[in-house]
């Protein structure tokens, strides 16, 4: 028998109550429920207008978002970059980063390689704030 797993995303325990986001944002994050080993898949929705509250970036992981609906900005680094729906952006180890959803929100999947179980993070509160953009 194959060794597989299906996880339903929107079934995915929302972890942004916990830190203070909801309801402007809901995070899900897939890595464990799918048994992943050396991947990660995460889903967030974001509100119209709301900006995450903080950048992040990592020191191993590379991820890809697509934004599934709606649309959103992505500073990334000294950049901001429009997004739509199907845009997909790769963002490489080291970049800082931080989503603000479009007028009507956005739906974004991330994926990120290697796992690191986010021993790799480093994130700075209010970075876009301060930032340019």
């Amino acid at each position: 028998m194959a060794d597989y797993t299906v996880v339903n995303l929107l079934e995915v325990e929302d972890q942004a109550p916990k830190f203070g986001y909801a309801p402007d944002l809901e995070s899900r994050f897939a890595r464990k429920p799918l048994g992943l080993e050396r991947s990660g898949l995460s889903h967030f929705r974001v509100a119209g207008g709301y900006r995450i509250p903080f950048g992040h970036s990592h020191s191993e992981q590379e991820e890809v978002y697509l934004v599934v609906s709606g649309s959103a900005r992505v500073k990334l680094d000294d950049d901001v970059v429009e997004l739509g729906e199907w845009d997909a952006v790769r963002i490489p180890v080291g970049t800082m980063r931080a989503f603000e959803a479009g007028p009507d929100g956005a739906e974004i999947i991330a994926f990120g390689a290697p796992d690191t179980d986010n021993r790799d993070i480093e994130m700075t509160p209010d970075w876009w704030a301060d930032q340019n953009g």
